[in-house]
């Protein structure tokens, strides 16, 4: 149920962007930046840490959308569940696992970083513009999910894949577009 007065009890996350435009469009510009512009990781990898920090976070309405769209990005269906239930044993890439780890402990206790946590990434073949990608997605969701929880925005299973599937289409830039046509 939405805290927001002036929006509906069921409001979604893209109508409180149309309500306050000015701090979502630069929102989803880093979006669109850190989730979609070349990197180390794939799409689908990215919206993988997304969905994993969102699991973590026990944040349903971002873990479910950013789950759809990590499945329609070619992440195995049922992957994020077993990844949240146990890393280790999950069918996880095993190049993978020690991002994940990572996110996962830095969304948990972010003052206990280590070194170890930063070389079992390195272990694993990724190099430091990859790590402060995993961290940049990490730290954007981690927002993210403060933002959805504290104003109390909900989804259903149909609306996460509605915008699951309009996320791999149009990337966070059709979210902007969308935007900018409702303010007209």
């Amino acid at each position: 149920m939405s805290y927001l007065g002036s929006l509906p009890t069921d409001a979604t996350l893209l109508q409180v962007f149309q309500k306050f435009p000015a701090p979502a469009s630069k929102l989803l510009e880093l979006h669109e930046l850190l989730m979609r512009a070349p990197s180390a990781f794939g799409a689908g990898e990215r919206e993988l840490i997304a969905a994993y920090v969102s699991g973590v976070n026990d944040c349903r309405y971002c873990h479910g959308v950013h789950t759809v769209t990590a499945e329609a990005f070619g992440v195995p269906e049922g992957l994020l569940a077993a990844a949240l239930a146990d890393l280790d044993s999950s069918p996880v890439d095993d190049r993978m696992k020690p991002v994940l780890a990572y996110v996962g402990k830095l969304t948990r206790t972010p003052a206990r970083m280590t070194d170890a946590d930063a070389e079992a990434v390195y272990a694993a073949g990724w190099d430091e513009t990859a790590l402060h990608d995993a961290v940049l997605v990490c730290a954007l969701f981690n927002f993210m999910n403060r933002m959805v929880e504290g104003l109390g925005i909900r989804a259903d299973a149909a609306y996460a894949k509605i915008s699951g599937v309009r996320l791999k289409e149009g990337g966070y830039a059709g979210l902007a577009t969308l935007l900018d046509e409702a303010s007209r």
